[in-house]
């Protein structure tokens, strides 16, 4: 005998001022659904969401379940304040003597149910919600982006939860890896229609390939009748004038039908620009450590950072990351070592809190007061890479239509906020791109631009994430922190270093080997190490040649970039090009001399 449904949906039709959000919608939830909900930012998931849990009243249509049916709602920005802590909140809808079943979550979620709520993080408030949540054990768990805030050992533990539970439950995440293990089935929603496949999120991108490519077939063949029947009533239509004004009622049905299409809304146009080319060696650190409130976030550490690696960096919330991050971009100074950088950096930051945001602004007012885009003497223009576009233009390239503009940022959706972040960084060029958790509420349209981006970008990217998928398909180095200021070298992405670790035994990669026994044969190694006259004269002269042949390739490279050279003067071409490719070699020769004089320097 077939069960009941847990949720309805019939008719659902919601409209905020202009396109309907949801438009005739119908939807069944059943007992034991592992459902994966996706669609573009803005499309609706979100409200959807509150609509299946009773929060919001749509325009028409009905939402059933039945009696006894809990839905539960994981809240994004949940009411704390009748709460003193944060365990108090997520205990406050079980029954009495049951609140270990928020100590047990709390633990696999990493947060501290005393915690204050005014002392509480924007995350760990998420994750109390999260918590609160998985305690009270609904019929039905209604998830948005549960994996925001958390790092992969507890985005790991809610997936083995959510694995083994009895509970059916609707996702809403960016993580791909997240909901390809979990999902059984995918809800669509696009322009306001909602579909439904009866296959994991794995299969998703295939299916709307499939949809589109139909969509396309489809408006192409009603196009082509369109253009028929228009030639028929422009030169047919006057000798049989009353016979067929059915088909002329028939063709004006046509053309409502063509216009009534909604066109999908197209891919962001993001670019990156890597401008000139850095140095060979990007960022060096040597022996560096860094301990706040006793807390030891780094010891000891070295790493060598080249023009066009990816690095990424893992491991748990607080563990220091970003901190090492800020290391690296000298943004803050280590207590113990030194970090050396490159020549001709020029740094672009992403930021998880996104602090270069003004929520009070207008997005408009937002870039254009922006130093790096602002152009001097006109308020309605922005400079991207070089060159000033009109700033409701560039809005549109990242998806925003022309009303938003004048709204203020705080309005935005996460997923919003941080596509306005990528316009402001994108929008000059920077060959050494640091993103400290990018993927946070980006839709998956957006990630996948992202990543091919940053693929063919040519210069070198810093990244802080949670995303296993997104790690492995960017990172060609991860570093793993493990707490008590160790930090782990593997080489690839997610996947590989887990297979690195179970195949190695864990040690910091960065450890030093134990300083040689005094006497003869250290001496001995001291004294190959000390610089001669003529090294030390080569080594204060590097500089001012890598220099020297920076300018010389700018120069070059600034002359190829005439299209009209080569037809102009093909021998001049050819010289130019040869010159350009003899100095850059000549400039990656004096790089690596440097960094070995350098090198030897510090060891001697």
């Amino acid at each position: 005998m077939a069960r009941a449904p847990l949720l309805q949906l019939s008719g659902i039709s919601l409209t905020f001022g202009g396109n309907p959000v949801l438009d005739g919608l119908d939807l069944t939830i059943q007992p034991g659904d592992r459902v994966a909900l996706v669609g573009r930012n803005g499309s609706g998931k979100s409200t959807l969401m509150k609509v299946m849990a009773g929060l919001v009243e749509p325009d028409q249509g009905t939402r059933a379940a039945p009696p006894g049916v809990v839905v539960g709602y994981m809240e994004q920005e949940p009411d704390l304040s009748p709460f003193a802590t944060l365990g108090a909140f997520a205990a406050s809808g079980l029954p009495e003597g049951e609140d270990y079943r928020v100590a047990v979550v709390a633990e696999g979620l990493k947060f501290d149910p005393q915690t204050a709520v005014v002392a509480a993080s924007g995350g760990e408030r998420r994750r109390a919600a999260l918590a609160k949540l998985l305690a009270e054990s609904p019929e039905l768990m209604l998830l948005d982006e549960p994996t925001n805030h958390l790092d992969i050992e507890a985005t790991l533990w809610l997936e083995n939860t959510l694995r083994t539970t009895r509970t059916a439950y609707v996702l809403i995440s960016h993580d791909r890896a997240f909901l390809r293990a979990l999902t059984k089935a995918t809800l669509w929603l696009d322009r306001g229609a909602l579909r439904r496949q009866e296959k994991g999120f794995e299969a998703f991108e295939d299916w709307r390939e499939t949809v589109w490519a139909a969509e396309d077939e489809a408006r192409h063949k009603l196009d082509r009748k369109i253009r028929s029947e228009a030639k028929w009533a422009v030169e047919g239509i006057s000798a049989r004038r009353t016979r067929n004004q059915g088909r002329l009622r028939a063709l004006q049905a046509l053309r409502a039908e063509r216009a009534a299409l909604i066109r999908r809304q197209g891919t962001a146009d993001m670019g990156l620009d890597s401008g000139s080319a850095s140095g060979r060696l990007v960022i060096e650190a040597n022996g560096i450590s860094k301990t706040y409130d006793e807390k030891v976030i780094l010891k000891d550490f070295d790493l060598k950072i080249l023009r066009g690696d990816r690095v990424a960096f893992v491991g748990p919330n607080g563990v220091g990351k970003t901190t090492v991050l800020k290391m690296l971009t000298k943004e803050i100074a280590p207590d113990a070592g030194h970090v050396r950088h490159g020549t001709n950096l020029e740094i672009a930051v992403f930021d998880q809190a996104r602090a270069a945001l003004d929520f009070s602004m207008t997005l408009w007012d937002g870039l254009v007061n922006d130093p790096d885009m602002a152009v001097s003497g006109r308020a309605d223009q922005v400079m991207v890479r070089g060159s000033p576009k009109h700033v409701v233009a560039y809005l549109k390239d990242f998806l925003f239509d022309e009303a938003q503009a004048r709204a203020p940022i705080g309005s935005l959706s996460g997923g919003e906020r941080a596509r306005l972040l990528l316009a402001r960084i994108m929008a000059r060029p920077s060959n050494l791109l640091i993103l400290d958790e990018p993927t946070n509420d980006l839709d998956v349209e957006t990630l996948d631009l992202l990543q091919d981006l940053l693929g063919d970008y040519d210069g070198t990217v810093l990244l802080v994430s949670h995303d296993r998928d997104f790690i492995d398909r960017v990172a060609t180095t991860t570093i793993a922190m493990e707490g008590d200021g160790r930090a782990t070298v593997y080489a690839g992405g997610w996947s590989d270093y887990q297979a690195q670790r179970q195949a190695l035994p864990m040690k910091p990669a960065a450890a030093k080997p134990a300083p040689p026994r005094t006497g003869a044969k250290e001496n001995i190694r001291k004294a190959s190490q000390t610089l001669t006259f003529t090294e030390k004269h080569r080594l204060n002269e590097l500089p001012d040649e890598i220099e020297n042949l920076e300018a010389e390739i700018g120069k070059l490279a600034d002359a190829l970039s005439d299209p009209d050279l080569f037809a102009r003067s093909p021998d001049s071409f050819r010289r130019t090009s040869e010159a350009l490719a003899r100095r850059q070699a000549q400039l990656t020769a004096a790089e690596e001399e440097w960094l070995r004089l350098e090198e030897k320097a510090a060891d001697g």
